[in-house]
């Protein structure tokens, strides 16, 4: 075992990894690609909607609520519903969704194989979706195209899944920072969503990427940012509004995700083929679009005048009602699109019906500060929300409200929800994703800490009849003993080598078992417990001799499975013990 030129042998903060540059290398890459799969995306949805809308093939940026088709647009999202359903029932059922569960659901389950039928048909089916009024944003399904084009090119590197994973995450975080041009947010999103780690050899991909992604966007889409917006400094009363803000928020977050799985069970329930669904509920967003023709398509437009206050409130509320409900009867049909456009549009216009009696800030400041509260609630992710919010406005006085808010939501969506928006899809393919993680109490560790050290020995002079009575007998302890000579570890031996030893070689030492084979793997004290159980597992050992250094062998101890258990049962202690008042006042009175 390598363990002597481990990181932890070497008091390193990180583990060294030599194919680092290599991964950055092909982060740099990925971030160009995703920036151009971005650019093609909102072409195809700006191409298909001059094309459903107005009959037209242009590229030109025009709105569905401008069309003139009259009750006919009822028709306009069912028949880009249809096409999708076709598309997934023939091409790929892997395009249906919002794109960041799947792309989830490769990282932690799929080895982070991403098939080439999804890079090509996620963005198509996308864009004829959004085309044609369905209430989505580009995010996810770029979020879902940038991860597979990574990945298909990490697969034909014949990289390892871990290094997948690292350009999957970039690829699709690129896209986003590419669509929204806020690089930092999609960076905070791979940590909290999706890396499922923080370590340098995903980070930094995934930086590189999104900087490149940041650096090449302004050539196509501007440098400004999406949403500029400039509010009044909060006063001090504004922090309770923030946390009832926060509260509406959450509470918003948990019955958006409760009525969009209600939605999807609806749809499961009559005895028709899903591959109908989404032309059934583009029937539902098209009759929204008769209602509020600003429901339709993406509605950047709409999060403008609801973060400017440019709308009244009546026309906010219809158009905040009418959008959630086409939003959570299209997605929960299973078609193609993303929940973050949805989801800003959502929580605008909750700030917005707020903002009118919400004392502390200005009706501009509380539309921004729901809209990202309701991200972060709905997504569990409530740092990329602040960042996002910040991002998308570079508003610098809203941001100590937003981070409030945000906070409270994330609270009160982890009390309520069992799961958030995008882990309930999963949940619901029988697979559970805990999103908890810190530093592993084996990586705190090390061998010398947990080690027997007085461990059973084999004398390598002794002979292989007295050992095998002695050690391998009916009272066996240890399924391997380590052998010495004159305290230097000389191998490991177990049943398989005494039994298969026959005639003269009984009365041997068991030395000569040993001769002619491979050397024992062995372990270090200054190894982490992590590294040690890694290697147990990958070799199905169950012990291994911990020697002073490779040059002397000398034999120090020995450390097994069990050993491994003694740092999660001090992890169990120092989370459930809990001191009473009394002793915590004897122990201050004590100490010096």
């Amino acid at each position: 075992m390598s363990a002597a030129k481990s990181a932890e042998a070497q008091g390193r903060d990180f583990a060294p990894d030599a194919r680092l540059l290599r991964l950055s290398a092909f982060a740099i890459v990925i971030g160009g690609v995703s920036t151009v799969g971005a650019g093609l995306l909102l072409g195809a949805i700006r191409l298909f909607t001059n094309l459903f809308f107005f009959g037209t093939l242009s590229l030109a940026a025009r709105s569905p609520a401008e069309h003139a088709l009259g009750y006919g647009v009822i028709l306009v999202p069912a028949l880009g519903g249809l096409i999708v359903g076709l598309m997934a029932r023939f091409g790929s059922e892997k395009i249906r969704g919002h794109g960041i569960p799947e792309a989830i659901e490769a990282i932690l389950f799929g080895k982070s194989r991403m098939s080439a039928r999804v890079a090509i048909l996620k963005p198509l089916s996308s864009g004829i979706v959004i085309g044609s009024g369905g209430p989505f944003g580009a995010e996810g399904p770029i979020i879902m195209t940038g991860g597979a084009a990574a990945s298909l090119l990490a697969q034909a590197f014949h990289l390892s899944a871990v290094e997948r994973k690292a350009l999957l995450v970039a690829g699709a975080c690129a896209g986003m920072t590419a669509v929204f041009g806020t690089p930092l947010a999609a960076i905070l999103l791979a940590v909290e969503l999706l890396l499922f780690e923080l370590r340098p050899r995903s980070l930094l991909p995934v930086a590189l990427s999104c900087a490149v992604a940041g650096f090449l966007r302004p050539l196509w889409a501007g440098g400004e940012p999406l949403f500029p917006l400039v509010t009044a400094p909060p006063t001090t009363i504004a922090m309770l509004s923030c946390v009832v803000a926060g509260l509406a928020s959450g509470a918003a977050s948990a019955l958006m995700t409760v009525t969009l799985y209600r939605v999807e069970d609806l749809f499961a329930r009559p005895p028709i083929h899903w591959m109908w669904w989404p032309a059934l509920g583009g029937l539902v967003v098209g009759a929204g679009g008769v209602l509020e023709p600003r429901a339709l398509g993406v509605g950047y437009d709409v999060i403008g005048d609801l973060l400017s206050n440019h709308l009244a409130l009546s026309m906010a509320l219809g158009l905040l009602v009418v959008k959630f409900l086409v939003w959570v009867v299209a997605l929960g049909s299973g078609t193609s699109g993303g929940v973050l456009a949805p989801l800003l549009m959502i929580g605008a216009g909750v700030g917005t019906a707020l903002g009118h009696w919400l004392p502390g800030g200005s009706p501009e400041l509380w539309a921004l500060v729901c809209m990202a509260a309701i991200l972060g609630g709905t997504m569990r992710a409530p740092l990329t929300a602040v960042v996002f919010a910040f991002g998308l406005t570079r508003d610098v006085n809203a941001f100590l409200p937003t981070i409030l808010s945000c906070a409270v939501a994330y609270g009160f969506t982890v009390i309520v929800m069992p799961r958030s928006i995008l882990t309930e899809k999963i949940a619901r393919r029988g697979r559970h994703v805990f999103r908890e993680y810190g530093v592993d109490p084996l990586e705190r560790h090390f061998v010398e800490e947990v080690m027997t050290v007085r461990p059973v020995t084999v004398d390598a002079n002794d002979s292989v009849a007295s050992v095998r009575d002695r050690y391998f007998g009916g009272n066996q302890q240890h399924r391997a003993y380590p052998v010495v000579a004159e305290g230097r570890l000389l191998g490991m031996l177990d049943r398989s080598l005494i039994v298969g030893a026959e005639g003269e070689a009984v009365g041997a030492p068991v030395a000569r078992l040993l001769a002619g084979r491979e050397p024992a793997a062995y372990a270090l004290p200054s190894a982490s417990c992590r590294s040690v159980a890694q290697h147990l597992a990958a070799a199905g050992l169950e012990r291994l001799p911990v020697i002073d250094d490779p040059d002397s062998r000398r034999l120090v101890g020995i450390v097994s499975r069990s050993d491994l258990l003694k740092p999660l049962r001090a992890q169990h202690e120092e989370e459930s013990h809990r001191d009473r008042p009394f002793r915590l006042l004897a122990r201050w009175r004590r100490d010096p």
